[in-house]
């Protein structure tokens, strides 16, 4: 099985402030080191998508707390409302090959 970093690419579409808030967790948590190594793109996924990829959440692990937008949208397309969702991401330590 190919390991973490050479997985296919997350669907991160975030921001640089929801990238910051991921970093920043990752640093409280197993330093300032580790959270060099984070990359959106590869390493910090849902649960759901960690299984898809063959991993499993290891046990007792707590998720990272990230936020997401869903837009709503008017008939000409226009965004009306910016609807905040809470989104929850295992960072690459805390999964395991199923």
């Amino acid at each position: 099985m190919r390991s973490v970093e050479e997985l296919v690419a997350t669907p991160f579409t975030g921001s640089d402030l929801t990238r910051t808030m991921i970093k920043n967790q990752i640093s409280e948590r197993w330093g300032e080191a580790e959270a060099n190594r984070y990359d959106p793109y590869q390493n910090a996924r849902t649960f759901a998508q960690w299984l898809k990829l063959g991993y499993r959440v290891k046990k007792g692990e707590k998720s990272l707390r990230s936020i997401t937008y869903v837009e709503t949208k008017d008939e000409q397309g226009n965004v009306t409302k910016r609807i905040p969702r809470p989104v929850m991401l295992f960072y690459r330590l805390q999964v395991e090959k199923v």
